[in-house]
């Protein structure tokens, strides 16, 4: 909406009228880092607006979190006990937000912000009536997980195959006669395209192109992630803080791919003219993150759910597809990493073994089973997200 105000005062400033004359700090709105800035802020301030009605609904509709008996998770049970009939589809929170930050600063039709919203309240829907099915069933089981796995497959299949057919989305070497044409140097960028798979601290894509695999990897990512997110919703605020992290380093990321100057020319990374868009989606979710870990600290309020993560852990992997970053996710949200990795390595050595390595998995909770207090694990992943994220950053300049 804001862009469309930016475009209608722009017709009227260039045809001369009075009214764009007294009104010209309404050229603000054109600038991505302003209404990224605005979007983070909007959204944040909504969310503690909006977060204790939503919270009281959630209440009311008697939704709260099913906890694991003591014969499924032992001692954990104890530690978690309070946490019982804490509500639960907070996510609805984050993604309503979100989606109506993107509509007001944002421009939703924009094809990299209009897939990663898609993915987003796909997945959402997904989480949505999985936690809705565990608050029915009073059991944490909800969806099987068969069920969701297949959907969340198809879910990655559509977006995979519009990334890759869609040419705004996919030509990223389509711009070069435009570059060309503005005096820029075009080195490399034009041998890039969607299905190369590159690492920032290389000069050229580790592989030039998937062809069509790069369908079947899109997929595994979005699952990958989708998994990976809700696999870190296990404490208060955990997932909520790591997301705000790396949905930041991925709104910077995504300015900068979008920049002829600081993307292609200086920092030597693909470069899509559209892409910058994507950081009013990113930082939208860095506030409305930063807005529901005001409710969902410990001892939080309202749990995320799987509303939240699943759809959370989708977008995050959509934008590191997107800005052709998807190796760098790894570093980024390496917290995310490590909790699934712990999973499969623990079930992996059970069944192979007969013997775990860790006293549980995911991984905080081995923390928790260890002695560190739940607010000890929760803040001490935050800082090594953030410094992930940093790090992830940091590598952004090609030799």
């Amino acid at each position: 909406m804001l862009y469309w105000i930016y475009e209608q005062w722009d017709a009227a400033f260039r045809a001369g009228e009075s009214w764009a004359q007294t009104f010209k700090f309404l050229n603000l709105l054109y600038y991505i880092t302003f209404r990224a800035a605005l979007a983070a802020i909007f959204s944040f301030t909504l969310s503690l607006v909006l977060g204790p009605k939503v919270i009281r609904k959630l209440i009311s509709m008697k939704v709260g979190q099913p906890i694991r008996s003591a014969e499924e998770v032992h001692k954990l049970a104890e530690l978690h006990g309070g946490k019982a009939g804490t509500p639960t589809m907070g996510g609805v929170l984050i993604l309503g937000t979100v989606l109506l930050t993107v509509l007001i600063c944002g421009r939703p039709l924009n094809p990299f912000v209009a897939v990663t919203t898609c993915v987003m309240l796909a997945l959402g829907l997904l989480g949505f009536v999985d936690d809705y099915t565990k608050v029915i069933k009073k059991d944490s089981a909800g969806v099987s997980a068969r069920q969701k796995l297949f959907w969340q497959f198809v879910i990655g299949l559509i977006a995979a195959c519009f990334i890759y057919f869609k040419k705004e989305v996919s030509g990223f070497g389509a711009v070069a006669g435009e570059l060309e044409s503005m005096g820029y140097r075009m080195k490399d960028a034009g041998h890039i395209d969607v299905s190369s798979v590159g690492f920032p601290l290389f000069k050229h894509p580790i592989i030039p192109s998937l062809g069509l695999l790069a369908i079947p990897f899109f997929i595994i990512i979005s699952v990958g992630c989708s998994n990976a997110v809700n696999l870190t919703d296990g404490l208060d605020g955990l997932a909520t803080g790591c997301t705000i992290t790396v949905a930041l380093a991925y709104g910077v990321i995504a300015y900068l791919a979008g920049s002829a100057t600081l993307g292609l020319e200086y920092l030597n990374i693909p470069f899509n003219p559209l892409l910058s868009e994507l950081s009013v989606f990113m930082m939208a979710l860095v506030g409305a993150g930063m807005g529901f870990l005001w409710f969902n600290c410990h001892p939080a309020k309202v749990f995320m759910g799987d509303t939240g993560s699943l759809a959370i852990g989708g977008a995050l992997a959509t934008a590191a597809i997107c800005t052709k970053q998807e190796l760098l996710l790894v570093i980024i949200g390496g917290v995310f990493v490590m909790e699934a990795m712990s999973v499969i390595l623990q079930v992996g050595s059970f069944k192979l073994r007969g013997k775990r390595i860790f006293a549980m998995s995911p991984i905080h909770h081995h923390f928790e089973l260890r002695g560190w207090h739940e607010s000890q694990v929760i803040i001490r992943f935050w800082i090594l997200s953030v410094v992930l994220a940093m790090g992830g950053l940091a590598l952004i300049k090609i030799l």
